[in-house]
C-alpha cells in the first residue's frame, strides 16, 4: 500500500477551509442563539408592558374614585373645617 504523500500547499488549504468551515458554523450558532434570547428579552418586555399598563389602569381608577365631587367636599368639610361661603363674601363681576 502505497501512502500518497501531501505538500505543504494542499495542508494549508485544507487546514485554512477546515477553520473557514468552523468559523461558519460558529457564527451559525451564535446567531441562532442571539436569535432565541433576544425572543426571550421581547417577551420578558411585553409580559412587563401587560403588567404595567394593569397597574396604570389601576392606579387612574383609584385616582378616579379618590377624585369625585363627593368626596372632596366631604374631605373639605370634615378634615379641613371648610363651609360654603356666606353671602357676603360672594363677589359678583359684570362681564360685558
Amino acid at each position: 500500500m502505497v501512502h500518497k504523500k501531501f505538500t505543504r500547499r494542499q495542508i494549508v488549504s485544507a487546514a485554512g477551509m477546515s477553520l473557514a468551515v468552523v468559523f461558519v458554523l460558529t457564527f451559525y450558532l451564535w446567531h441562532i442563539t442571539e436569535n432565541v434570547r433576544l425572543g426571550y428579552s421581547i417577551n420578558d418586555a411585553g409580559n412587563k408592558i401587560q403588567t404595567l399598563q394593569e397597574e396604570v389602569n389601576r392606579l387612574k381608577t383609584l385616582k378616579a374614585s379618590l377624585l369625585t365631587l363627593e368626596r372632596v367636599e366631604k374631605t373639605a368639610r370634615a378634615e379641613l373645617g371648610l363651609t360654603d361661603p356666606r353671602e357676603d363674601q360672594i363677589i359678583y363681576e359684570d362681564i360685558r
